[in-house]
């Protein structure tokens, strides 16, 4: 056995769902694993080479990159050194059998987040998770994230200031989320369509647009103290009033 699951162990994740990317070749593992973490309330991706996991991790998309080591086209370190080359800034949690501590320090130096070697328990993954998620502070203890004068509730799904509050739609909540999370970074276009509408929804080119419209009502109706400001060529950000 690779890993150890104790069922009578139960965790949940609170507020949004938080988005993983499962890279690991060795199917029947990456199948038990993604039932395991979807029944604790996480939304799974998984892909089953280096290629493929370097590729969907280069779309920002994900709250979390679980990366095993020894692949096919592309071995783990390579994908993590990659990744962080082009300022991909995920979390990465490395699976390995390797248990050389040389190994280990490979992965570190290279930008990982944390490293759990085979055989291993699910509730050792799974609390590794939690603690990476809230260290870059996707879980707060009170299921809050704040910019500016706002405050965005991810239960739910409630915008408010001093003035009031707003309830927002799936997408205006998940578009305001990004921005609350990275209010430092401008957002490439495609960036945002792939977080908020996936890789295979299908998608119109004004959808985007539409949605930073209404969002950009609703924080001027609530008095926030900055707005969504369009960055020609390129996407949006956060710029103060």
């Amino acid at each position: 056995m690779l890993f150890r699951y104790n069922e009578n162990i139960k965790y949940k994740v609170k507020g949004a769902t938080m988005r993983l990317l499962l890279v690991e070749d060795e199917k029947e593992l990456s199948r038990a694993l993604v039932k395991m973490l979807e029944k604790e309330g996480y939304e799974m991706e998984a892909v089953y080479d280096g290629l493929d996991g370097y590729t969907y991790g280069m779309t920002g998309i994900y709250d979390l990159i679980i990366l095993d080591v020894m692949m096919p086209k592309m071995n783990g370190f390579e994908v993590l050194s990659k990744l962080r080359s082009k300022k991909i800034e995920t979390p990465i949690l490395m699976l390995t059998a390797l248990a050389d501590e040389h190994d280990k320090i490979t992965g570190l130096d290279y930008g990982a987040d944390d490293y759990v070697a085979k055989p291993f328990s699910f509730e050792e993954l799974a609390a590794r998770i939690r603690a990476l998620l809230r260290r870059r502070g996707k879980l707060v203890s009170d299921n809050k994230l704040h910019c500016g004068n706002a405050t965005l509730d991810l239960t739910s799904y409630t915008l408010s200031t001093e003035k009031g509050s707003l309830t927002l739609t799936g997408k205006e909540f998940e578009i305001a989320r990004y921005f609350f999370e990275y209010p430092n970074f401008v957002a490439a276009k495609e960036e945002l369509i792939s977080k908020v509408w996936g890789l295979d929804d299908e998608f119109e080119s004004n959808n985007l647009e539409v949605f930073i419209s209404f969002l950009r009502k609703k924080l001027q109706h609530l008095g926030t103290d900055f707005t969504i400001e369009a960055v020609r060529g390129v996407g949006y950000k956060i710029g103060k009033k």
